[in-house]
């Protein structure tokens, strides 16, 4: 079912431009559209939207006191966007989801905006809480089907092109990063062929204290060891009475790859615990981006290498684009991310 979206905008213009854009992405559609804030709690009351799109200046009422007075009554997720740029402190403190400048008149302005409010629109459904005047109310969830627990922790590494350099140092690094102590057991699937991931994890095996091997069906992942897909075949996460394990199977692709990244993240998304981290690597295509959004919807902190540091900006940013990333950071950042959100 798509998720409604309510438009409160005084220029009949621009809530056309609105209605267009929210109209075109797929899971979403206008519930209503209004001049003033009046209306957009009239229709709050009638339509119960997924999320607003709110104006600054309005007649009436302007949007910081509709936030005000909405988030108390009916906690839904805002997206301001206003021509006042200075206002994006007050709208953030008032309850925002998050704030969008309105784009000038130019067509790169334009299909800027647009891509900024598609991605806001979807991290927005994602957001479990906002603070408005230092209360925090919980948002509206979405159903959740059940999951088996495993506990404990987990981080999870996908990618494909460049990948099998940039795994290395990102291991490398958290090995300089722990400083003595163990890390939760973390799982990579790589794009690579078979005959290749069992030398691959052998040789990062003798060069890192991590303890690297090439998963095998069944085994239950020990801390402060790596598990690598086997080429060729998924590697996904389970879970029973005693706890996680790992299912490797051979199978078709998915996502247009066998391991799969996808493969990986969803069925760990299908699983309960207690801290997941995962991360997207350099990479080719968008295998890993509907996977890491299902880990973010159910909580996960995830990460996605930058552009600049990465070989091939595909998989990052197929993640980004979707709303599935968290936080982009630089290759050489990603194990201190980890390691922080770890501590927290």
């Amino acid at each position: 079912m798509d998720k409604k979206v309510l438009i409160a905008d005084d220029s009949q213009l621009f809530r056309e431009v609105l209605e267009r854009i929210v109209n075109a992405e797929k899971g979403f559609t206008v519930c209503a559209s209004v001049r003033d804030a009046y209306a957009a709690a009239n229709e709050v009351g009638r339509q119960k939207p997924d999320l607003v799109i709110l104006d600054i200046e309005m007649p009436g009422m302007n949007g910081i006191s509709f936030l005000h007075s909405l988030l108390p009554q009916y906690a839904v997720p805002v997206i301001v966007c206003t021509s006042h740029r200075a206002a994006a402190s007050k709208a953030l403190k008032a309850g925002a989801a998050d704030f969008i400048p309105k784009p000038a008149d130019n067509p790169d302005d334009f299909m800027q905006f647009r891509q900024t409010l598609v991605r806001a629109m979807k991290s927005a459904l994602i957001l479990r809480s906002v603070e408005c005047n230092g209360v925090v109310y919980e948002l509206k969830r979405r159903t959740e089907t059940p999951r088996r627990s495993a506990g404990g922790e987990i981080i999870l590494i996908g990618g494909s092109a460049g990948s099998t350099e940039a795994l290395p140092e990102l291991l490398k690094m958290l090995d300089e990063n722990r400083r003595g102590a163990d890390l939760p057991p973390i799982a990579a699937s790589l794009h690579m062929p078979s005959g290749y991931t069992k030398i691959f994890a052998q040789r990062l095996d003798g060069t890192l204290d991590l303890r690297v091997k090439e998963a095998e069906n069944g085994e239950r992942p020990k801390r402060s060891s790596v598990y690598i897909a086997p080429g060729s075949k998924h590697m996904r996460i389970a879970a029973d009475t005693k706890g996680c394990f790992l299912s490797v199977a051979e199978g078709a692709k998915i996502s247009g790859h066998c391991p799969s990244v996808d493969a990986l993240f969803e069925s760990a998304a299908q699983v309960e615990f207690e801290k997941v981290i995962a991360v997207l690597l350099t990479g080719m295509g968008s295998d890993g981006a509907k996977g890491l959004l299902k880990l973010r919807e159910r909580g996960a902190r995830t990460i996605g290498q930058d552009q600049k540091t990465s070989l091939v900006y595909g998989m990052p940013k197929a993640a980004f684009e979707l709303g599935a990333v968290e936080k982009q950071c630089a290759l050489e950042n990603i194990a201190g991310e980890i390691c922080r959100l770890l501590k927290g």
